[in-house]
């Protein structure tokens, strides 16, 4: 059974495994995934032997909490016909109305309503409702359900944060004020100042930090109550440190007022005001940071048309997207998004994909193309019969990836995942170790305690955690805007490492769709008699070859006849009977068979083969009559792409099934030295496991069936966008347009987030190392003065905001 739990407590990628892990450790678990942007556990269970209970309960002893994700929690429809803002407050208002309904909130712009219910049968009478008021009511598919849900779930998460920040924030300016009134020279009220009334100073600052405390005492219970259980993390430093500052200041304020004046210097209040304070801020960025982190694919989902124009009874209606079946016919107008998925079956149109598959340009879409929603349709009209609907579809698929590969965790991330989970444990440790070694070595109380806090508020395990996760997340959603589909962190990581790279060439380097190139002819032969023969032979025929020469007949306007016998003769030709008369068509082998002499034609021949084409030998009644040629044309940037390969230094290789003289004049053209022809499909994979032998980290690029055992074999697989399913199945990395520049770009992406990832895991590891020993005192002993617990705080937080700010400049990334 699968089970999904919505997840509440977390901080960082540390609570993600730490919570990982002990769902593993609990009896029937087959699979657990904690998604640190989605807040979201997704649990495989054997439910003979595991309950929701257990798993809530594991979750809670250690210091987090959770509840089963509930679809019914909150209900979103999607809305048709509204005009303007008021439409929304009209429906809004009406339905707020309906006694069973908790909950209702309308957005214009989404056209969403959002609903929670008491009653199971209110979906019909709100429907009905609507209806009334003039408005169309639909379902949605859970997915854009979930991103509705998720995004006003981050809203409020969001706006709660930033109300205690502000709160904290508003608090802490006067606190601050106070405390540093005298140092600086400031004005001071008499009544509060620490030389006439000390008493009124110190419980002036108590006074104005229990607001501070109040709005943040999420952080003292999280913080206390895994430390109970045995699972303490960053919460449990800032609640030590933080409760350590508030004790010893209420302790000096009561010898204040009992006339022991000297406490006045001795005050902590301002340093746990300010350490909150930071450290609220610092969850507000981060949080705003996981946000971005999928905007692309949120915005993706509100393009998407909510209705669609359909062909039904013989007429142009206008229907929810969700009443749309495969095979319906859409007509797309200039100006309109794509609803769907689909294959055009007439028109003429640019079509601009930049946002689902990151092509800069408007692609010319025509008869029998591929289109996908939600791209939009520039200057003509189509019509196009849908192929994939609800969750097959292309923006679905990559909804899902995304969330899959943000879940998923890169090697590197080990390393962080080791340190912090044993980080938090060694400070505390440190912490009382060095403040007793202070009071043993005759220093003051407060010394001490001020080391203590030092130590406990300066550390930052978080550091480590983000220092990954932010950066893999940023530069996975990064990677989807610009049409790279990474499946996994260990992809995005492994791809930066790749030393040789494979290419198949059809439909990979070339563009997969043969075309007639050239026409020779016998002599006394007529060239559109020539074509009609074989376009006429070939019209039964679904070999590539055989259906560009009908297409060649067909520009030319040649009028087929259909054989009344058709064979075809696989890796040689076809015969067919055309009015009585026999039509072969073949390779020089199958020639050779059927005793036709070809040897006057064979320097011709060999010169188109030398070219990279393929020669087709026509005969009628075993008489020669001349040679189509035809060609896999290469696409535009193939060669550039190579180009820039090489300069990195890598080792490209073409693996092909074509023959050794077609194969190399291919990459002859495309700049590869290396070519591996003649290959069997169930050969390509041999190929990869041998020079992965020779320590090659080998990446694997193709689109066909025929790749799909390479592909998964290989250390990273790529498969272009135009690519079968099987072979997307077995990729790592899919190129969501035919462009291999984006292989580059892709690589590009790699290098950059694992550069991002080294460098904020070094900020981190050196922020650490050197902050712990200053504020234990080291520097103390060579005369130099204490860190003081304010500063602490102020260092910890710039660590973690650092590591951000870092991760977030991969938010520049461009596709080169």
């Amino acid at each position: 059974m699968i089970s999904k739990y919505n997840l509440y407590g977390m901080t960082c990628a540390v609570c993600a495994t730490t919570i990982e892990k002990k769902i593993h450790e609990l009896d029937g678990v087959y699979f657990a995934k904690v998604n640190l942007t989605t807040e979201v556990l997704k649990l495989e269970y054997d439910e003979g032997v595991l309950s929701n209970h257990t798993v809530i309960t594991a979750i809670q002893d250690i210091g987090y909490d959770a509840e089963i994700r509930k679809k019914t929690e909150i209900k979103v429809f999607g809305i048709s016909g509204m005009t303007c803002v008021s439409c929304a407050n009209k429906i809004e208002n009406v339905v707020k109305s309906m006694t069973y309904v908790k909950y209702a909130n309308v957005n214009f712009e989404a056209e969403k309503l959002s609903v929670i219910s008491t009653d199971p049968s209110a979906v019909a009478k709100i429907s009905d409702v609507v209806k009334i008021l003039g408005y169309q009511l639909y379902a949605l598919s859970e997915d854009e359900e979930q991103v509705i849900y998720k995004t006003k779930e981050q809203e409020q998460q969001q706006q709660k944060l930033r109300r205690r920040f502000i709160t904290s924030m508003l608090f802490t300016i006067p606190i601050i004020y106070v405390a540093s009134a005298n140092i600086l020279e400031l004005p001071l009220f008499e009544i509060i100042d620490p030389t006439t009334n000390p008493s009124f100073f110190s419980m002036t600052q108590l006074i104005l930090t229990a607001p501070v405390i109040l709005a943040n005492k999420d952080y003292y219970k999280i913080g206390f109550s895994s430390l109970m259980k045995k699972h303490p993390k960053m919460d449990t430093l800032i609640a030590l440190g933080t409760s350590i500052a508030l004790l010893y200041g209420i302790f000096a304020t009561i010898q204040i007022i009992l006339g022991n004046y000297l406490y006045t210097k001795e005050l902590y209040f301002g340093a746990s005001a300010v350490i909150l304070t930071l450290i609220r801020l610092e969850k507000y960025l981060e949080l705003v940071t996981k946000d971005k982190t999928s905007e692309a694919i949120q915005k993706l989902m509100r393009m998407t048309p909510k209705t669609a124009k359909t062909i039904r009874h013989n007429k142009e209606q206008t229907v929810p997207i969700e009443s749309v079946l495969v095979g319906d016919v859409i007509i797309a107008k200039p100006g309109e998004r794509l609803p769907l998925d689909g294959i055009v079956i007439s028109g003429k149109s640019l079509v601009d994909e930049s946002m689902p598959t990151g092509e800069n340009l408007p692609v010319e879409k025509k008869a029998n193309d591929r289109v996908i929603g939600p791209s939009k349709n520039k200057n003509g009209v189509i019509r196009y019969e849908t192929t994939h609907i609800g969750k097959d579809t292309t923006l679905a698929q990559i909804s899902k990836l995304v969330d899959d590969a943000q879940s998923s965790k890169a090697p590197i991330e080990k390393l962080a995942d080791i340190i912090s989970s044993y980080f938090v444990y060694i400070i505390i440790v440190v912490a009382i170790g060095s403040s007793l070694l202070w009071v043993l070595s005759g220093q003051s109380i407060s010394f001490s305690f001020s080391v203590l806090i030092s130590v406990l508020v300066i550390t930052c395990p978080c550091a480590f955690g983000l220092a990954t996760r932010t950066a893999i997340m940023v530069g996975m959603g990064k990677g989807a805007e610009n049409g790279i589909l990474i499946k996994s962190g260990e992809a995005l990581e492994t791809t930066h490492h790749v030393k040789t790279i494979l290419f198949d060439k059809t439909g990979t380097i070339t563009k997969g769709k043969p075309v007639v190139t050239d026409i020779i002819l016998a002599e006394n032969m007529d060239r559109n008699f020539l074509l009609f023969l074989a376009a006429s032979a070939e019209k039964a025929s679904e070999h590539p070859l055989g259906e560009a020469i009908v297409k060649e007949a067909e520009i030319v306007g040649i009028d087929l006849v259909e054989p009344s016998i058709f064979e075809s003769f696989s890796g040689l030709g076809v015969n067919a009977i055309l009015k009585g008369t026999e039509v072969s068509l073949g390779n020089e082998e199958f020639f050779k068979q059927l005793n036709i002499d070809i040897s006057k034609f064979k320097l011709i021949s060999d010169n188109l083969v030398s070219k990279g084409k393929t020669p087709v030998y026509i005969a009628n009644d075993r008489i020669f009559l001349g040679i189509i040629a035809i060609e896999d044309t290469i696409k535009p940037a193939s060669a550039l792409a190579i180009q820039k390969l090489n300069k990195l230094g890598l080792n490209v290789v073409m693996l092909t099934g074509d023959n050794k003289l077609t194969a190399q004049a291919i990459a002859n053209q495309v700049g590869i030295t290396n070519v591996i022809s003649e290959v069997l499909p169930q050969e390509k994979a041999y190929y990869v496991k041998m020079l992965q032998s020779k320590e090659h980290r080998v990446a694997m690029v193709g689109n066909g069936i025929n790749d799909a055992l390479a592909l998964a074999q290989a250390d990273i697989g790529f498969v272009m966008g135009s690519g079968t399913d099987i072979a997307m199945e077995s990729a790592d990395i899919i190129l969501m347009n035919d462009d291999l520049q984006l292989l580059m770009s892709t690589i590009d992406l790699s290098k950059k987030t694992i550069w991002n990832i080294k460098s904020n895991l070094y900020w981190a590891f050196a922020y650490n190392m050197l902050s712990v020993p200053i504020a234990m005192g080291v520097l103390n002993i060579f005369w130099r003065p204490l860190l003081s617990p304010l500063i602490a705080g102020v260092a910890m937080s710039f660590s973690s905001i650092t590591v951000l700010l870092n991760s977030l400049r991969l938010k520049n990334f461009k596709v080169k």
